[in-house]
């Protein structure tokens, strides 16, 4: 029975040595949260080439995602972003941001997608897929 045990150990924790990882990015600050989320995700691709990264935004976190956003240095997000995206890295942006804000969807990055609502989101991320919650 010992010896059964050990071995179901065994293959559980080398099993999960070989999960994909899968990261939940929340953004809801603005401009410099954003610009330390990109040098993050950055840096966790450079790492772990093989992460499943999506970054969720809702309230101030979306305006990143706005077409002719620029970071404090006034450096476009939109070429950092698309560079991402063709790393697989998904963004998602809250309609009820866009709703409050009265912001049009045609204003956001075009690998912006609209989710119903961002909390509801980050939420569904870690609670039914398995997701790690990073907030930089």
């Amino acid at each position: 029975m010992k010896k059964n045990l050990l071995l179901l150990i065994g293959l559980l924790v080398t099993s999960l040595s070989w999960a994909d990882i899968k990261v939940v990015y929340h953004l809801s600050e603005g401009i410099p949260q954003a610009s330390r989320a990109i040098g993050n995700i950055r840096n966790h691709l450079a790492a772990d080439p093989k992460v499943k990264i999506v970054v969720v935004a809702h309230g101030l976190g979306i305006d990143f995602l706005l077409d002719g956003a620029v970071n404090q240095m006034d450096q476009a997000f939109a070429g950092g972003v698309s560079d991402l995206a063709n790393k697989g890295v998904e963004f998602r942006v809250c309609n009820n941001t866009l709703v409050a804000r009265k912001i049009s969807t045609d204003k956001l990055l075009m690998e912006a997608k609209v989710v119903p609502a961002g909390v509801a989101e980050v939420a569904t991320l870690q609670a039914k897929q398995g997701y790690v919650y990073l907030r930089p």
